[in-house]
């Protein structure tokens, strides 16, 4: 069983930045692959970011490439979302998953899920 716990929303400014970080319980952690994810009402939930246990492979969103970084740190427990030069459209709720599964995780069926944490970008 893994817990997940999000933390690092907001409101920002257009062009601001954020950090979102999502800690899991259990002593599994390193084994799974982590994803965010985001959603905003009446769309589908999307897929932002995902990283192999061990960095091997990181999957980026078009939306997300060049501004999103993703990482993680197994020692403790916590996955990362580093967001720059956020936009309004990236308002959303923005979730972290794992799954020991890659495919799972980037076609958002992955098994544990966090709660979620809100990030509103102003114009």
């Amino acid at each position: 069983q893994v817990q997940l716990v999000e933390s690092g929303g907001g409101l920002v400014q257009a062009g601001g930045s954020l950090r979102l970080s999502c800690t899991a319980s259990g002593r599994t952690f390193s084994s799974h692959v982590m994803g965010w994810f985001r959603q905003t009402p009446g769309k589908e939930r999307e897929v932002v970011a995902a990283i192999r246990r061990r960095e091997t492979s990181i999957f980026y969103a078009d939306s997300a490439k060049g501004r999103f970084t993703i990482s993680r740190d197994n020692a403790g427990n916590t996955v990362y979302l580093q967001m720059n030069s956020l936009r309004p459209e990236d308002t959303a709720v923005y979730y972290c998953a794992a799954d020991l599964s890659w495919t799972k995780v980037v076609t958002r069926v992955a098994e544990y899920w966090g709660q979620g944490t809100q990030v509103t970008v102003s114009s």
